[in-house]
């Protein structure tokens, strides 16, 4: 019997310190020293709403919007569902999908020069990517700017302004938050109509 009231008290002493007190401490340390990560490193507007996430992509179908990755993650951008499809690429459904982006964004971006970039018909490993390279930012730009009735090289301004480089230099690749982008399309030209 003195085993086993030792035994619960041992329990309940680390249930308080690893299940209370630690994620408590963690998160005040948090809260203190990297507030805005914390809290989702959330993207509000001028008015002050939140917009989103600057980590978690998100959909956008206007026309006068860029338009991010493709999204594995649950129904798309669903932070509880993060990952890939891990389908190969001798998937016949990761084909025919990539296949259906492809023809819907040659569809919709007619004067874009080139080949579609492939991250534009392709999901990242996490599917929550709210990043793009700025070669897929620009290959969008005459849409947008036809859309919004301005001028392409005002449009492709707003990426070049927006581009961010390597970290430290080195490290990932130079990337544009598709967020920022959009939020700024607003600010510069007005919120889309359609």
């Amino acid at each position: 019997m003195k085993a086993i009231i030792i035994s619960i008290r041992a329990t309940v002493v680390t249930l308080i310190l690893t299940g209370v007190l630690y994620p408590l401490a963690m998160t005040g340390a948090a809260q203190a020293l990297f507030a805005d990560q914390a809290r989702g490193t959330l993207v509000k507007d001028k008015t002050g709403q939140v917009r989103g996430s600057a980590l978690i992509g998100q959909v956008f179908t206007n026309p006068a919007y860029f338009q991010g990755r493709p999204s594995a993650a649950g129904n798309g951008y669903d932070a509880t569902s993060s990952g890939g499809s891990n389908l190969g690429t001798t998937s016949a459904k990761l084909r025919d999908r990539a296949k259906a982006d492809a023809e819907r964004l040659r569809k919709e971006n007619p004067d874009a020069p080139g080949l579609i970039p492939a991250e534009l018909v392709t999901a990242s490993a996490s599917g929550l990517d709210p990043h793009l390279s700025p070669g897929s930012a620009f290959w969008q730009v005459k849409r947008i700017a036809l859309a919004r009735g301005v001028a392409a090289e005002r449009v492709a301004r707003v990426v070049e302004d927006l581009t961010e480089g390597r970290q430290l230099g080195f490290l990932g690749e130079p990337r544009v938050n598709v967020l920022a982008l959009n939020m700024t399309l607003d600010r510069n030209f007005g919120p889309a109509t359609k």
